[in-house]
């Protein structure tokens, strides 16, 4: 790992009791490593204590409230060959950072995902429903794109320089984590799981998650990032479901056509052509936006072997 930069990237809000201790760990985890710490706006003394514990931990501010916002800025503002997420609050432990950059800068791997649901995050976590949460969007998105990730919103990453240059953040707060996951699916980043352990904040520190409102963000983003990412499945299920209710509102009066010869019910007959028009439109939508999602994954991959190329051609970084 010789003369390779890994980057630590500590987005934080509000994390006065945490953040030093998070620093430090990963700072003696990884002695090689710069720590970038982003305060978000910050109402204690975050910005304070992170910029008074040492010249190998960088502070900067960002201004738009939200960790996508915070992840964007960081992935756009830092270069280094291997970068390890964590959040502040002091729930992963650094033990695991060595062996997660060891899998991106000797493996190849470029998302390397921390995986706390196969440990001890059910023991440990004592908010109501995040489990649940948890459980529900893994469930959704293997199934959508076929995958079998374990622990999609975990906060504890590490990534390859390929990735986080092209990866395109949309989302503004804590449905990042869901965003990079889908986006990896998708474009076939090479992925690892690992188990990590988890433990809950500690006392005193206080989540800024709100289950049911960061909850609908995720789901929100799952579905939105499903139309985005597999159009032709969703407008086809669209179009589907029209169809059969065309069906459904078109057979009765057809036997009725031909038990009595005459049409007794036109508004449901134009009521059944309406939904098979719809279902019709659809279902064309669904195949343009399928061969235009084709095309960009093409000029995706032609752009990350470029960067790849260049990267080679001009050394480490």
């Amino acid at each position: 790992m010789e003369n390779k930069k890994i980057a630590v990237l500590v987005p934080c809000y509000n994390e006065e009791k945490t953040v030093e201790k998070v620093a430090r760990d990963f700072l003696n985890a990884l002695p090689e490593a710069t720590v970038y710490v982003y305060d978000n706006n910050s109402t204690d003394r975050t910005y304070e204590i992170a910029s008074s514990i040492g010249e190998r931990v960088v502070v900067r501010k960002e201004y738009r409230q939200g960790k996508g916002h915070v992840v964007r800025s960081m992935f756009r503002d830092i270069d280094a060959d291997c970068y390890i997420m964590i959040d502040g609050d002091d729930t992963y432990p650094a033990e695991h950072a060595r062996e997660m950059c060891d899998y991106v800068l000797n493996d190849g791997y470029d998302m390397v995902i921390g995986d706390r649901l196969s440990s001890t995050y059910f023991s440990e976590n004592k908010r109501m429903f995040h489990g649940f949460g948890n459980k529900l969007v893994r469930y959704l998105i293997n199934k959508l794109f076929k995958s079998d990730v374990k622990d999609i919103m975990t906060g504890y990453r590490a990534f390859s320089y390929d990735f986080v240059k092209m990866m395109p953040i949309t989302s503004a707060g804590f449905e990042i984590e869901t965003e990079m996951t889908i986006n990896a699916l998708d474009k076939r980043f090479n992925l690892k799981e690992i188990p990590i352990d988890f433990r809950d904040r500690p006392e005193g520190s206080v989540s800024k998650l709100n289950t049911f409102s960061d909850g609908m963000k995720v789901l929100k983003t799952i579905a939105i990032m499903f139309k985005e990412y597999r159009p032709m499945i969703f407008f086809g299920t669209i179009a589907a479901l029209f169809v059969l209710v065309s069906l459904g509102l078109f057979i009765p009066i057809l036997a009725e056509y031909f038990s009595i010869h005459e049409v007794p019910r036109f508004p449901t007959l134009i009521c059944s052509m309406i939904c098979a028009v719809i279902g019709v439109i659809s279902f064309a939508i669904g195949v343009i936006l399928d061969v235009i999602v084709k095309k960009n994954k093409q000029d995706f991959i032609i752009k990350l072997n470029i960067l790849s190329s260049d990267r080679r051609k001009n050394g480490s970084l």
